[in-house]
Formats: structure tokens, sequence, C-alpha cells
């Protein structure tokens, strides 16, 4: 049975040692912030350059030796507003430019967290609660309840 958090966090210590410009947003960024629940995908809005592009599909195939990362590219987060990429193992990693009009890399706030000894770029837990607050998934919204609560008590 496949680790998620083992992937998670050699997902990040490889972006991190590309120095790849990313954030972290969704289930896992909810835990990190200390709300317990699953997630089975990392959702990560990343920089639209070409460089940092190049840098993300090389720190995940650090992780995963997989050639289908090849197909992650500047032109395909352009066109899509997901994408989606199936690790071999199961685990799911979906990367944004960003959320339509409502965020990307240069526009949402985020902090620098320690995770088992690796720093992670994540959203504020105020950038998150925006970014969830009108969704329409359950989960979605006992995230926003979570981290209304969490912002409230000063978190």
């Amino acid at each position: 049975m496949i680790d998620l958090f083992k992937k998670f966090q050699d997902v990040i210590k490889a972006l991190n040692k590309r120095n790849v410009d990313y954030i972290l947003i969704g289930g896992y960024a909810v835990i990190l912030y200390g709300m317990p629940r699953l997630t089975q995908d990392l959702d990560l809005i990343i920089k639209m350059d070409h460089s940092n592009i190049k840098n993300f599909r090389y720190a995940l195939e650090d992780v995963f030796k997989d050639d289908e990362i090849k197909e992650i590219t500047f032109d395909e987060l352009k066109k899509y507003a997901v994408i989606r990429y199936g690790c071999p193992d199961g685990f799911y990693i979906d990367v944004m430019a960003g959320i339509g009009e409502v965020a990307d890399y240069d526009s949402i706030n985020f902090e620098t967290k320690v995770f088992k000894g690796s720093f992670v770029k994540i959203a504020t837990p105020e950038a998150l609660f925006e970014l969830k607050k009108n969704t329409v998934r359950p989960e979605d919204k006992r995230d926003a309840r979570f981290l209304k609560s969490l912002i409230e008590k000063g978190g």
C-alpha cells in the first residue's frame, strides 16, 4: 500500500531541491494546518515561467521516473485549468497555473512551514479560505469551516 505522506514528502523535497516556485493548496495544505482529513492528491499552483515548469518536470522525474511527466508543459498549463498527473503508484498531483481569475502564483499569499524537516511553501489559512469558501464539494465546505475557525483564533 502506498504511503501517501511519504510520497507527499518526497515530492516536496524534490520541488525544493530543484528550486521550483510552487504553492501548496488543497487537502494537504489544510492537513498541515491541523485538520484531520484524507486526501489522495497533491494540489499545487506553480509559477508560469518556462524555466520553473522545466524544473517542476525534473523534480517529478526525480521522484517518479515516468515518461508521462514530459507532457506537463508551459503550453499545456496555459491551455488547461488543471493538469492531473497520475503517478505510476497511484498518487495524484493536480498542477495549476492558477484558479481562473481568482488566484495565481503571484497573487496568493503563502508562508513557509516546516514539515518533517522539509520546507513547504503553503497558502496562508486566509488564502485557502478564500479559495474554498464558495465551493460545492462537502470536503471543501468542511475545510472552509475549519479554516475560518483557525483564522478567528488567530492561527
